[in-house]
């Protein structure tokens, strides 16, 4: 595959591409901001599309019994998780997911911890759901975030019922390790909180391993809902295919009958076909996607290192997105995002989106070609040459 391949996104209805214009107030920015991938699916990927196409009958479809065996054969390869199938249940997106969990498992006014920064829509399900949000803030330590356990189990005493975790982090792709993701099974066995793991980036893995929340020992003694997709693993997400793997026949049952009471969960034959063939053959692509990331990783922080010093990052463990760091720069909120859109002509995801703790920060996308990131960096550069 060749990652350096430069493929016109422009006006292909591309959210990351077609929208900057709309959401930036401006049609000269640079797009390093939705969370998908400039690069083209593997090839067996295509093929499959393909052949789906040539078929040429689009009716109601169901999800096939092999997709499920190809999902449970991937986990035990890649995690040493052994899944059984009829533990997967189907969904339209992991945020879709949640919002089903959610619905299913709480209710009005029940507590739900997230542990900010955190992807932007956590708080909108909770409080669109008519929830009570709970913020655990993540502490920083050492150019990285750690859980703080104390706070934690402070409002699992004052009767949380549930608790959102992002694993991998987004946005700093830090990976939670096992002894912490221990920790947070005993929290939760103590206060009975359901615990909902959002492992969608889990085969984006730069360095070490990912640990599934719900194959730790122990994790039996919780209800865990674990939503994962080959979306940013295989840059398929507007297939809109995803799916919850419970580890508990209960909590299983009612997710069901809530999607059922919505008629949601009605399969695509493209996204099926898709997946299917991701899982099966499409690994080899998945490791030359994520040493091309990590090579843009490297390239980025090397310049920030050399040229940019005041802006500092959270070196990513996972993920093909960097959480930048401009509290150095001493700008007030509003005056970072003015500076990154008509000084740098960037788009990037502004860090307080993520949450009271990612103000001074700004999410960028690695996902792309390397012009594509020189191209960023270069408008970073003489941005940041003008102001110091």
């Amino acid at each position: 595959m060749n990652f350096d391949e430069i493929i016109e996104r422009n006006q292909t209805n591309s959210m990351k591409w077609d929208a900057v214009k709309t959401i930036y107030k401006s049609d000269d920015v640079w797009p390093m901001w939705v969370a998908d991938m400039d690069f083209k699916a593997p090839q067996p990927v295509l093929d499959a599309l393909h052949n789906v196409t040539e078929h040429g009958v689009f009716g109601y479809h169901l999800p096939p019994e092999s997709l499920r065996e190809a999902i449970s054969e991937w986990m035990l390869k890649r995690f040493d998780w052994q899944v059984e199938t009829k533990q997967i249940t189907f969904t339209p997106g992991v945020v879709p997911a949640i919002h089903h969990l959610i619905q299913a498992l709480t209710n009005e006014g029940d507590k739900i911890i997230i542990q900010p920064p955190v992807y932007y829509p956590f708080f909108s399900l909770v409080n669109v759901n008519k929830r009570e949000l709970i913020e655990n803030f993540l502490l920083e330590d050492s150019g990285s975030y750690q859980m703080d356990m104390d706070d934690l189990e402070t409002h699992m005493k004052n009767g949380a019922k549930m608790l959102i975790l992002c694993n991998p982090h987004n946005p700093s792709g830090r990976m939670w390790k096992h002894n912490e993701l221990v920790k947070l099974l005993e929290l939760c066995k103590k206060y009975d909180v359901t615990l909902v793991s959002d492992e969608i980036h889990s085969d984006v893995i730069l360095h070490g391993k990912h640990v599934p929340l719900a194959s730790i020992a122990g994790a039996e003694d919780v209800q865990v809902a674990t939503c994962m997709a080959p979306s940013k693993t295989f840059n398929l997400a507007a297939l809109q295919l995803s799916y919850v793997i419970s580890n508990d026949d209960e909590l299983q049952r009612k997710l069901e009958l809530q999607m059922k009471q919505t008629f949601s969960g009605i399969g695509s034959p493209f996204a099926s076909a898709a997946a299917e063939a991701a899982y099966r053959e499409g690994e080899p692509w998945l490791e030359e996607m994520l040493a091309y990331v990590q090579g843009n990783v490297d390239y980025v922080k090397q310049r920030l290192d050399e040229q940019m010093p005041k802006i500092r990052y959270m070196d990513p463990e996972s993920t093909y997105l960097l959480w930048l760091d401009f509290r150095a720069l001493n700008f007030e909120e509003k005056d970072l995002e003015q500076w990154l859109r008509q000084d740098a002509r960037l788009a990037l995801n502004d860090g307080h989106t993520f949450g009271k703790p990612g103000s001074g920060f700004a999410r960028m996308n690695l996902g792309c070609p390397r012009s594509h990131v020189k191209e960023g960096l270069d408008r970073l550069q003489k941005a940041y040459e003008q102001l110091v």
